[in-house]
């Protein structure tokens, strides 16, 4: 093996099916046809934060803390989406485990998910500038003049092409040219670089949906893109590819209001301001960080988890209600965990609305808003034309994840661009990390210490 970089492209829903169709997938075929495949079983919750989280340190949720793509801080009674931080994870990451074996060995993130603050050496990653009338869009990096040069030869990071409305395949295209960049001029021996685009149309339409298929065209595109800017670059041969994938869709038509029932009985507080019902999480009884297919609710007085657990196993679309026990056996028994974690059926999906009349929505829900609300809202994918706000329309969502894996259509994809190793057809999450820095120490003609 001749490979000095290791380059992860995190590809969101690879599946082995879609893999099946060579006509999606010509590019990646390629690499296939030169390497190796072997499907992995996400972590509960198979969701961005916690897969993430779970191939950066090799642990479970109930260990590394990630326990959703929302994070709660249940002293100050606050929750945060989308945290971008690396100080909740706990646990030993990746590349300070690389670095410990092999002080020279260097490591590149490109817009994972908890990537400011971060140990790793070089580090690119949205970091919008909010100001009272208007938005600089703007990207953190180290050094700090990384996303300087990246803009002034590959034009801006358009945000807008990350999430939202208008998140399209533009995002993953600049994700992958500044990929390459990064590894010519700093050469990392591992980098890791996630590409987003296949995420939109397989919520917004329906992971079988046309939309869907046509954005895993357009993947494949980046893809081979990507090999041929490093081939032209001369940098092809000294880099080893592992594609690797989080979670797979399943089709959704059935959204579940959980905190609109908690509020109907009586266990949600609000406060109601210039007209508005903004949640009062001091004062609520019970709460749902909502996540997809997966919901933590916290409760405050132990007395009432058994009413609120009857009540949830009542409620059309749920398919179970976990606790102590349940979470223990799923690996999420971590303190930051819910009281309860309520899962949908396949075909369902959870909502983070509150308020029981959308007149009293607070004005941040009709907006692009990731951090401010207390759940994930997959329906900012959408837009109303003639208001040019968010619709408060949670039938449109055509797709959801995150429930524990339990068939072989929960399944991932992971492919290595090497024939040399010794690649089982399955592994756990946990195990694609202990992977990842092995092939990153043998790029370095190094072999892992135990």
């Amino acid at each position: 093996m001749n490979s000095k970089h290791v380059v992860v492209l995190d590809i969101i829903s690879l599946t082995p099916q879609l893999l099946e169709d060579p006509e999606l997938t010509p590019n990646i075929q390629k690499l296939l046809h030169k390497g190796q495949h072997a499907k992995v079983k996400p972590v509960f919750p198979a969701v961005t934060g916690s897969m993430q989280a779970t191939y950066i340190t090799g642990e479970d949720p109930s260990e590394h803390g990630i326990i959703a793509n929302g994070i709660p801080d249940l002293d100050y009674k606050e929750i945060t989406m989308w945290n971008q931080t690396m100080i909740p994870m706990q646990g030993k990451k990746i590349w300070e485990k690389l670095k410990e074996q092999d002080p020279e060995a260097t490591t590149s993130i490109l817009f994972w998910q908890f990537s400011k603050l971060s140990t790793a050496d070089y580090v690119v990653t949205p970091a919008p500038i909010h100001l009272e009338d208007h938005t600089i869009l703007w990207c953190d990096s180290k050094p700090r003049d990384l996303y300087g040069k990246l803009r002034e030869k590959l034009g801006e990071f358009e945000l807008s092409s990350f999430w939202g409305p208008l998140a399209s395949v533009k995002s993953s295209e600049w994700i992958a040219k500044a990929a390459v960049d990064v590894l010519e001029e700093y050469k990392p021996r591992l980098s890791l670089v996630y590409l987003p685009n296949m995420d939109y149309h397989s919520q917004r339409y329906g992971p079988d949906s046309e939309q869907a298929r046509q954005a895993v065209r357009e993947l494949d595109r980046v893809v081979g893109e990507f090999v041929e800017d490093l081939e032209e670059r001369n940098l092809i041969y000294d880099t080893e590819l592992v594609i690797l994938s989080e979670y797979a869709f399943r089709p959704v038509h059935r959204p579940i209001h959980i905190n609109q029932i908690l509020n109907e009985n009586g266990y949600v507080a609000v406060k109601e301001v210039q007209d508005m019902d903004f949640i009062d999480l001091e004062m609520c009884c019970a709460f749902a960080m909502s996540d997809h297919q997966l919901a933590h609710v916290y409760i405050s007085h132990e007395e009432d988890i058994p009413s609120v657990k009857a009540l949830l196993e009542e409620t059309p679309g749920v398919a179970e209600v976990w606790g102590e026990e349940e979470k223990k056996a799923h690996h999420i028994d971590h303190e930051r965990a819910g009281e309860l974690i309520a899962i949908a059926e396949p075909d369902s999906w959870f909502v983070y609305y509150w308020w029981l009349n959308n007149k009293r929505a607070p004005e941040y829900a009709y907006t692009v808003d990731i951090h401010r609300k207390p759940g994930y809202d997959p329906v900012e994918l959408f837009v109303n034309p003639e208001t040019k706000t968010i619709p408060l329309d949670t039938d449109k969502i055509g797709g959801s994840h995150g429930l524990p894996p339990r068939s072989e259509k929960d399944l991932v994809s992971l492919i290595v661009t090497n024939k040399d190793i010794d690649l089982p057809s399955q592994l756990e999450a946990k195990e694609v990390h202990d992977l990842l820095l092995r092939l990153s120490l043998q790029a370095s003609g190094k072999s892992m210490q135990s």
